[in-house]
């Protein structure tokens, strides 16, 4: 799509001549919500770093994997922080393909991608969109969108998807994670997927990369697995616990490579008992 084209589902208000991140990560997901600003900035970005559109992708196989696991589970309503724009596979396509009736919000503090969601999403009632910063969990528990989407006498499935690593030591994301975990039901699901490796994992060579990715997209935090495993505090990890994302629950043998086990990122599903 030229950027000098406004296609019916982009809002009046976007500036279609800006690069958008949410725009960027759904070009490198191969959606078709993005211009060519955001093509030209990812391209950069791919130039410089061409393993980020894998590491992308897995963060996605990973993210269909874990719906589809919850929803075997009996989990039918999801709330998926830091969602960026709903396309390409997302929570709410795999779970009503499952469930008609499945209902999710989404959240997330870019005004960009939540007005594309939301008018991509206009005429499904059993799915909301919510700007807001999902640090602040008091404030995205208590809106409209939540409360009069979800019914937090039954069992919730929370997503934080590519999120956490954007969120440094400082501002405390394991309370962030608390403070939803104590508003949940018994029965509830925690999935997160997180940049990391372990000690002797690390490149030399993926220094320049990272700074690369921090200046032309977000800074990120890089966290040892022990430190995502933290973040579960209060939920029981299903098998395989904290892994590697190719190695959680794959698929078949082919979504395993020679690099799985060094793969930087990791991800879990925890469950409040």
């Amino acid at each position: 799509m030229d950027s000098g084209e406004r296609p019916n589902w982009a809002p009046v208000d976007v500036d279609l001549a800006r690069p958008s991140i949410a725009r960027v990560y759904d070009y490198w997901l191969g959606g078709a919500h993005n211009f060519a600003i955001d093509r030209a900035v990812a391209d950069k970005v791919l130039a410089d770093v061409p393993v980020i559109k894998s590491i992308v992708l897995n963060h996605r196989a990973f993210l269909r994997r874990a719906v589809r696991f919850l929803l075997a589970q009996g989990i039918r309503q999801f709330l998926d922080l830091g969602s960026g724009i709903p396309t390409v596979g997302n929570v709410h396509e795999i779970a009503q393909a499952t469930d008609p009736g499945a209902r999710v919000v989404y959240v997330d503090v870019d005004a960009v991608a939540v007005a594309h969601s939301r008018a991509i999403l206009t005429g499904n009632e059993l799915v909301s969109v919510l700007q807001a910063d999902v640090r602040d969990a008091k404030q995205v528990l208590k809106s409209p969108e939540v409360q009069e989407l979800l019914d937090f006498s039954q069992p919730i499935g929370v997503l934080m998807i590519a999120l956490l690593h954007f969120v440094p030591d400082s501002e405390d994301p394991r309370g962030i994670v608390a403070d939803y975990r104590d508003a949940l039901p018994d029965g509830s699901y925690l999935t997160i997927s997180h940049a990391g490796y372990e000690e002797g994992d690390w490149d030399p060579a993926w220094d320049d990369a990272k700074q690369v990715y921090n200046r032309g997209v977000s800074e990120m935090c890089f966290r040892r697995k022990h430190e995502v495993q933290a973040l579960f505090e209060g939920f029981d990890l299903v098998e395989p616990g904290v892994a590697r994302l190719p190695l959680w629950r794959p698929e078949s043998p082919d979504d395993v490579d020679e690099d799985a086990a060094r793969f930087i990122s990791f991800g879990g599903v925890g469950r409040k008992a």
